[in-house]
C-alpha cells in the first residue's frame, strides 16, 4: 500500500499548458502522408486530414514546434512559400523535400486547430540574416521586403508568431552546421539580436543541453537576449537498431527523467537566470526514432524507418512513461514552462494514420486524460509510504517506487486533481490519500487509462488501451483510500 500526503491549502506553482505541445518534422510520413495528405479523401480541400485534426482539437494541443529537428539546419524557408516552391535534397533525411508544406501552411495549420506556432529556425547551414527575415515575413505588418511578400501571397495580416527558436541540437556532430561551444554562444547573439530588432516582443529559446560548460558560453554570451533555453531527450535509443525495451526496463528509464531538469535549473540558478530564462523541454519522447544506415552508401536506409509505425511497440510502457514526464514538469512549474512531445504523428507519434483512418496509440489518452482532468495549480504533496521493485538493466539494479504522483487544483475551485501513475507491471495498488480537514470531501471520480496488459497497444481494429471512468463516494472527510489498476494512468478528481 502507498501513503500520499496532500496539503491543498500550500500552493507550489502555476502549470503552464505549454508543457502538453507537440512537434512536427520533415521526417518520413509526419507531414506528408501525416497531417498533409492532398490526395487522401480524408483530408479537406487545403489537404490536411481532417481525422488528424479533429484528434489534435480534442487533446487542446497549445503549441507546436516546427520544422525539425534535424530536418531544420539545412532548411530555407524562402523555398517553401508563395505559388512556385523549389524541391531541394534533404542532407539531414537524404530525401527530396517538396516544400509543398511551408510557413504559411504551418501557421494555417496551428490556427484550424487552436495551437501556437513555434518555429524553430535553421542555425547550422542559415544565418542570422535569414532567421531574421523569417521573422520579418511571420510578424511585420507591411514594412520591408518580407511582409510585403507575405501580403503578395495572400496574407495581409501578420501571424504574430511569439515562440522562436535559434537552432536544434547544434551541439551534436549529427547535425548540418555543428558548433561547438564558443562558436554556439557567439552565433546565438548575434541571431537574437537580429530577431529581436525585428520583433521586441518575440520569445526566444535556444538549443542547450544540461551540460555546464556548454551553458556558460551560452548565457555568458547570449542571456540577456533568451527567455527560454531548450533541452532534448529521448532514453529508449533506437536509432541503428529498432530492440525496444521491455516494460521494466521503461520504468526504469522514469528514474532518470528529473535529471536533466535538475542540472539545467541549477545552472540557470548559479548563473543569476533562475525565474528569468525558463527551460522548454521541446523535444522528448520514450523511443528514439529509428532511421539507420543514414550515413551509408550502400545500405537502404528509408525503408527501416517504417519499424517506427509499427503500432506493437506502442503498449502500456509508454503511456506511464508519458505520464511520469508530465508529472515532473508539473512538480518543476516553477522552471519548465513548455515541453513537445516528438513528433504528433506517426513515427513515435500519439497518432499513427492509415488510408481508412487513424489508430490512437497509449500516449493520446494520457494527453487527453490530463488536459481534460488536471489542475493549472500545483499544491503541496508527497508519498510517505511506497513500495518499490527492482529492475536490472545493463547489469545496473534500479528500484522503482511503484506509485507516481502530482497534486493539482483549478483556479476558483477547491477541488482535487491528482495523477496517480502505478508503475507495477502487474500489480494493483492501494493508495491512502490523507487530505487535512481543511476541506471536505464528499465523492470523486477516478478516470484511468488502463490497457489488457503491460504490453497492450491499438491497432487498426485492436483497441487494447482505453480510457475508463469509476465514480467513488465515502464517509470518512479526511483519508481516501482508492485502488489503482497496474501499469496504469489514473486522474482522480475529488469534489
Amino acid at each position: 500500500m502507498s501513503r500520499l500526503e496532500i496539503n491543498p491549502k500550500r500552493e507550489l506553482g502555476r502549470r503552464d499548458k505549454k508543457i502538453y505541445g507537440h512537434f512536427l518534422e520533415h521526417f518520413h510520413r509526419q507531414i506528408y502522408g501525416g497531417i498533409f495528405d492532398p490526395e487522401s479523401p480524408l483530408s479537406g480541400s487545403s489537404g490536411y486530414r481532417q481525422d488528424v485534426m479533429e484528434a489534435l482539437k480534442r487533446i487542446e494541443v497549445p503549441i507546436v514546434r516546427w520544422p525539425g529537428g534535424c530536418f531544420v539546419s539545412a532548411y530555407h524557408w524562402k523555398d517553401a512559400i508563395g505559388k512556385q516552391r523549389t524541391p531541394y535534397f534533404d542532407k539531414a533525411w537524404r530525401v527530396e523535400e517538396s516544400n509543398k508544406f511551408g510557413t504559411d501552411e504551418f501557421i494555417e495549420y496551428c490556427r484550424l486547430i487552436g495551437a501556437e506556432p513555434y518555429i524553430c529556425t535553421n542555425a547550422g547551414t542559415g544565418s542570422p540574416e535569414e532567421m531574421s527575415d523569417w521573422v520579418e515575413y511571420c510578424n511585420l505588418p507591411s514594412e520591408g521586403k518580407w511582409a510585403k511578400l507575405r501580403i503578395e501571397n495572400g496574407h495581409p495580416e501578420p501571424y504574430k508568431v511569439k515562440y522562436w527558436s535559434i537552432g536544434n541540437e547544434n551541439y551534436g556532430d549529427w547535425e548540418m552546421g555543428a558548433k561547438n561551444l564558443r562558436e554556439w554562444g557567439r552565433f546565438v547573439k548575434e541571431s537574437a539580436k537580429m530577431m529581436k530588432r525585428v520583433d521586441p516582443n518575440i520569445e526566444l529559446l535556444a538549443a542547450s543541453i544540461s551540460d555546464l560548460d556548454w551553458n556558460l558560453n551560452l548565457l555568458r554570451e547570449a542571456g540577456n537576449y533568451l527567455d527560454w533555453i531548450s533541452i532534448h531527450d529521448y532514453w529508449d535509443h533506437l536509432g541503428q537498431v529498432n530492440d525496444l525495451s521491455n516494460y521494466e526496463s521503461c520504468m526504469a528509464y522514469t528514474m532518470e527523467i528529473e535529471k536533466p531538469i535538475l542540472k539545467t535549473k541549477n545552472i540557470l540558478g548559479s548563473l543569476g537566470y533562475l525565474g528569468r530564462i525558463r527551460i522548454a523541454y521541446d523535444e522528448w519522447n520514450l523511443r528514439g526514432w529509428h532511421h539507420p544506415h543514414i550515413n551509408s552508401g550502400t545500405e537502404d536506409y528509408i525503408t527501416p524507418r517504417d519499424k517506427n509505425d509499427i503500432n506493437s511497440s506502442y503498449t502500456m510502457a509508454d503511456a506511464v512513461f508519458t505520464a511520469c514526464f508530465l508529472n515532473q514538469c508539473h512538480k518543476h512549474s516553477d522552471v519548465v514552462g513548455m515541453a513537445n512531445f516528438a513528433p504528433t504523428v506517426n513515427t513515435r507519434g500519439a497518432i499513427f494514420t492509415h488510408q481508412d483512418g487513424l489508430v490512437l496509440r497509449s500516449s493520446y489518452f494520457v494527453f487527453e486524460l490530463y488536459i481534460r482532468h488536471l489542475g493549472d495549480i500545483v499544491v503541496d504533496s508527497w508519498l510517505s509510504e511506497n513500495s518499490a521493485f527492482d529492475v536490472e538493466t545493463a547489469g545496473k539494479t534500479t528500484s522503482v517506487p511503484h506509485v507516481d504522483a502530482v497534486a493539482t487544483k483549478r483556479t476558483g475551485s477547491e477541488d482535487l486533481r491528482i495523477a496517480l501513475v502505478n508503475r507495477h507491471p502487474d500489480r494493483a495498488e492501494s493508495v491512502s490519500l490523507h487530505l487535512g480537514s481543511a476541506v471536505q470531501y464528499s465523492n470523486a471520480v477516478l478516470y484511468s487509462v488502463v490497457g489488457d496488459s503491460k504490453d497492450a497497444y491499438n491497432d487498426i481494429g485492436k483497441e487494447q488501451v482505453r480510457v475508463i471512468e469509476q465514480p467513488l463516494h465515502w464517509n470518512t472527510q479526511s483519508d481516501v483510500r482508492v485502488e489503482i489498476q497496474p501499469h496504469s494512468v489514473n486522474v482522480l478528481v475529488i469534489k
